[in-house]
């Protein structure tokens, strides 16, 4: 993996505004790993992709994550900095393609949910529809007292046991994060979605480079291409200068 070029990343920024979150973080990961094709990134479990996204993130703007939350006890809103070693899950199972689960007298064959999956969800479908898709297409096969059995026919224990087991062999793919309110002690979790938080980064990040160029482009008559070959702190200095 390597660092990408501000101009790839303005690129990707702009293609990505009418695309889903799925779609953006496979864009971004398909320019940075020369040597892994998109459709191989698209077999990549969603714990994998989400370690490769933050080593990615970390190339692009340092090594510790800032952000905001709001306490649901009294809606004091915190404000979080830690470094990003700190959410890198390790997992014994990273490699496995498929696992097998015996409950409640079901024999489930599984694999992890991968990027491909996540693609093939709708968003406009509600949350219960969504859940029932993805398992249709991780589940290789389920089986009850020698008969196949339909995804949809699986009692609540058995799905719940199934998506445990998801977790546990990826738990890149769900980043809980542990709060606690300076204000009035509240402790809870709060999930760290790494595609969100990366391209609202990136967000913020292109829109403030746009408004760069546009007054060095009116300064100095550079072009965007001119204006992007410059490095950050010459960059700035100009900036400086311009505003003078």
């Amino acid at each position: 993996m390597r660092a990408l070029s501000a101009a790839e990343l303005l690129s990707i920024w702009e293609l990505g505004q009418l695309q889903p979150p799925a779609q953006r973080a496979l864009a971004l990961l398909a320019a940075a790993c020369d040597d892994t094709s998109p459709g191989q990134i698209e077999h990549w479990s969603i714990g994998r992709r989400d370690e490769r996204l933050l080593t990615l993130r970390g190339l692009a703007f340092g090594p510790r994550l800032q952000s905001v939350a709001d306490c649901p006890s009294c809606m004091q809103k915190l404000e979080l900095e830690f470094p990003i070693a700190d959410i890198r899950v390790a997992s014994a199972t990273e490699f496995a393609e498929e696992f097998n689960l015996c409950v409640a007298g079901h024999e489930i064959r599984f694999r992890l949910p991968n990027c491909a999956d996540l693609n093939g969800i709708s968003a406009v479908e509600n949350i219960a529809n969504n859940q029932l898709r993805l398992l249709e297409r991780c589940v290789l096969s389920a089986r009850h007292a020698g008969r196949e059995v339909t995804v949809d026919r699986l009692p609540a224990e058995v799905v719940s046991a199934v998506g445990q087991r998801m977790a546990e062999a990826d738990p890149q793919a769900d980043v809980q994060l542990a709060l606690t309110c300076p204000a009035c002690h509240h402790h809870w979790t709060a999930a760290l979605d790494i595609v969100s938080f990366f391209w609202s980064e990136i967000n913020a990040w292109a829109t403030r480079l746009l408004r760069e160029i546009h007054t060095l482009a009116s300064a100095y008559g550079w072009s965007e291409a001119e204006v992007l070959s410059l490095s950050p702190w010459r960059r700035q200095v100009y900036l400086e200068m311009a505003s003078q």
